[in-house]
């Protein structure tokens, strides 16, 4: 069942772990490309030095400031698109970085592996945009989400050291 975006309204360090087991799906022509969320990474607003809106409203961000359940892709280093999902209440920026799935390893090869590109940015989560996310699997009560440090955002001062990276480590049930 696809995620309506009233599931990304609310606090993104609630919503980031939550994202864990969920079903990233790409259509790409009739087939679906489906893979299970197993890392991601949070960004919570102008406060968080390691967010990119941590500098105002910006063009870029312009995206991170509007509704939730809205994608947010950038492209880094002139060659790796990220895919972000927008949280929060409309004028609050902040998001979800996918960082990785079961299946593909690193957001770099994730957005890659899926086709994603710009023509994502600002799009809806949904089917007629041919990117969305699906409730997958319940997270079995033996399983491990851990909670660390975000990854390559050491300029960030204090707000690297935060634990808003989240991995799931197995144990999955349908």
């Amino acid at each position: 069942m696809l995620l309506k975006s009233e599931f990304f309204v609310g606090d993104v360090l609630k919503i980031a772990p939550e994202l864990l087991g969920k079903v990233l799906v790409k259509r790409d022509g009739a087939t679906d490309i489906r893979m299970v969320i197993n890392e991601v990474e949070a960004y919570d607003g102008e406060s968080d030095k390691a967010c990119h809106a941590s500098r105002g409203r910006t063009p870029r961000t312009e995206v991170m400031y509007g509704p939730a359940g809205h994608w947010y892709v950038y492209l880094v280093y002139g060659m790796h698109y990220m895919l972000n999902i927008v949280t929060g209440e409309i004028g609050y920026p902040s998001a979800v970085l996918i960082r990785g799935t079961f299946e593909v390893s690193g957001p770099g090869r994730l957005s890659k592996a899926l086709g994603v590109d710009m023509s994502f940015n600002s799009k809806e989560s949904s089917g007629t945009t041919g990117l969305w996310i699906e409730d997958g699997y319940n997270i079995s009560s033996s399983c491990k989400v851990e909670a660390t440090e975000r990854v390559g955002v050491d300029y960030a001062d204090e707000w690297a050291k935060k634990p808003y990276r989240f991995l799931l480590k197995d144990h999955l049930v349908s």
